[in-house]
């Protein structure tokens, strides 16, 4: 595996400094979500021009590491048509940079039906997953112009919420540039962790395939809620993930995620450490 990290859980710096950091603590690629890593100058649709994507992808090739997600998590189930067609364009300006940069993914998660971006259960009803793949459409189809994969990311608490639906997404567009970023911890909440490894192990079963990136953390419980930390200290075996990544995918782009600058490295070695055992 190609084991990274998000840009954004990292000391605040400019990117230039946060990446060097990366590539001395071990990485080999980032998760980049730009409005997150970069406040200096403009990243808004227009200013992501061509030679932006060429400068990023210099500095990047610099520090050895690969653009794994370009990050764009926005709802394309928001309710207000106005915000939907904000949101469909920036992830349009997101696909064209991306075919410049030369990122692995447009990434995403998967939405809500409110203006809040919240969980409510609607979200998990046949009428979210329409609403959500009816928007999802033109964008897919923009992908498949421009030679970009656009990734979704199943959660529980948003429309996408389970393998299940993921394949029925998957199914229903039917396109070779819509594929899956798989966050294990993602798939659960309170009310189904402890059936962890039946979930996991489904979502490998039905989703293999079409996995393009693995999101790696942990979690812990505490007040009734799941709670997402860095991977290693917290209560996840992430021995089926590793042992599906060694068999199935050489060379998968696998960052982790909710670290701090304290225990990325630590982080890090802990998974490679499972990797290199499995």
């Amino acid at each position: 595996m190609q084991l990274g990290i998000r840009l954004h859980d990292m000391e605040k710096a400019p990117l230039e400094k946060r990446l060097q950091i990366a590539r001395e603590q071990g990485f080999r690629c980032g998760h980049l979500a730009l409005s997150k890593v970069i406040s200096e100058y403009s990243v808004a649709d227009s200013a992501l021009t061509p030679g932006f994507a060429c400068y990023l992808k210099h500095i990047f090739a610099k520090s050895e590491l690969d653009v794994a997600v370009l990050g764009c998590y926005l709802n394309l189930a928001n309710p207000n048509e106005e915000s939907l067609k904000k949101n469909q364009a920036r992830y349009l300006a997101h696909i064209r940079f991306a075919s410049l940069l030369g990122a692995g993914v447009v990434g995403t998660e998967t939405g809500a039906v409110n203006e809040a971006y919240q969980f409510e259960e609607r979200n998990h009803s046949e009428e979210a997953l329409q609403i959500f793949i009816k928007n999802l459409r033109p964008v897919i189809d923009y992908a498949e112009k421009m030679g970009v994969i656009f990734a979704i990311e199943p959660v529980f608490k948003h429309i996408v919420c389970n393998p299940k639906r993921a394949r029925q997404v998957l199914d229903e567009i039917g396109s070779p540039n819509l594929q899956i970023i798989f966050d294990p911890v993602n798939l659960l909440d309170i009310s189904n962790y402890q059936n962890r490894e039946q979930i996991i192990k489904e979502a490998i079963t039905i989703l293999g395939d079409d996995i393009a990136v693995v999101h790696i953390k942990d979690f812990v419980v505490e007040d009734g809620k799941l709670d997402s930390v860095a991977a290693g200290t917290g209560e996840m075996d992430y021995s089926d993930v590793i042992r599906f990544m060694k068999e199935k995918k050489p060379y998968i782009h696998a960052t982790l995620e909710n670290t701090n600058p304290q225990n990325a490295e630590t982080a890090r070695a802990y998974i490679q450490g499972l990797w290199d055992n499995c």
